[in-house]
């Protein structure tokens, strides 16, 4: 049994013997105050003298009691050391803490799975700023997690809870299975149907299934490697600026995306009157009608600017900082 149930076992005990001690020496005539102090001293072999005087139906009594109060306050205490030599009451706190910081977290990444895609995910997401949350059912991988985790199976509703669901802004379903990414999919849109949901696909007859199941993307870590790996076979300089732009951050570039609000200053002018260039110093590259999901590639200056589509764009922290301005006012 763990040391923290066996724990809880013997303080259970413990509780028991001293009521059950109490009651009886009122039975045999002490005030309530005099037998639980005539009960603790003798289950705690503390020595003093009765505080009132035994006839023999209360020495047996007190036998018995010192035979089993004894006994299980020892074991009691042994158990208290042990637990604290393993550092389980640490552990608890511990626990108990990261409970409070997923409790507070919003907007979050709960990342389902701590394997190699799992590592690399929560290594980015968190580079850029993002919180992110682990599930993972084996305790051992979740010791040197450095981000809050918890411990359990991804496909348990209640699991999904405790890492703050309803809170989060995007799910990753990164476990090896693709059932099991399934199984996570479905739960994670039925808890949230505002979720974005990234689903992990082993077989590309798994893709689709995922799609169904309600996932906003699904990510086959193979074909994107050989995809990768075709791109620095045949255009290295390209992959590897987009690489550095996109995870690296030893550039001063980067690339983002964002969503023209409704309302916005920018929205029913071209690119051309928006004079955004000149006003922010960042490029855009594309715009994407998040509808549609179409993308407008190296948009002309005739372009026209909408509400709700979205803008990708490169520049310094900066320009892009400038243009998310822009796109309020």
């Amino acid at each position: 049994m763990h040391p923290l149930r066996r724990l809880w076992l013997g303080l259970g005990g413990l509780a028991l013997i001293t009521v059950a001690g109490s009651v009886g020496y009122m039975i045999l005539g002490f005030g309530a105050l005099d037998a639980v102090y005539q009960t603790i001293t003798t289950i705690t072999t503390v020595g003093f003298r009765e505080v009132e005087p035994l006839d023999r139906a209360g020495k047996v009594f007190t036998i018995g009691l010192i035979l089993v109060g004894v006994g299980t306050a020892l074991y009691t205490f042994s158990v208290l050391i042990e637990a604290f030599v393993e550092g389980e009451i640490g552990n608890v706190v511990g626990r108990r803490r990261m409970e409070r910081t997923i409790s507070e977290m919003k907007d979050h990444v709960v990342i389902c799975g701590w394997g190699r895609v799992g590592q690399a995910l929560a290594r980015y997401v968190t580079g850029a700023g993002q919180e992110a949350v682990i599930i993972d059912e084996n305790p051992e991988r979740l010791q040197k997690c450095p981000h809050p985790n918890v411990c359990g199976n991804a496909t348990d509703d209640d699991v999904m809870r405790a890492a703050g669901i309803g809170r989060a802004r995007v799910l990753a379903a990164a476990l090896t299975t693709d059932s099991d990414n399934l199984y996570v999919t479905m739960s994670g849109r039925a808890l949230s149907p505002d979720l974005f949901i990234i689903a992990r696909a082993r077989i590309d007859s798994a893709e689709d299934k995922l799609t169904r199941a309600g996932a906003n993307r699904v990510v086959n870590p193979q074909s994107i490697g050989g995809a990768r790996m075709a791109a620095f076979a045949l255009q290295p300089h390209v992959a590897e600026f987009l690489d550095v732009v996109m995870h690296d951050g030893s550039l001063e570039f980067r690339l983002e995306e964002m969503l023209v609000p409704f309302g916005s200053a920018l929205e029913g002018k071209s690119l051309r009157d928006a004079h955004l260039r000149d006003r922010t110093g960042a490029l855009v590259l594309a715009m994407r009608d998040d509808r549609t999901g179409k993308f407008t590639t190296n948009p002309s200056p005739e372009t026209v600017i909408e509400a709700g589509q979205i803008l990708i764009a490169i520049g310094t922290s900066a320009q892009l900082a400038a243009l998310q301005d822009a796109m309020k006012r």
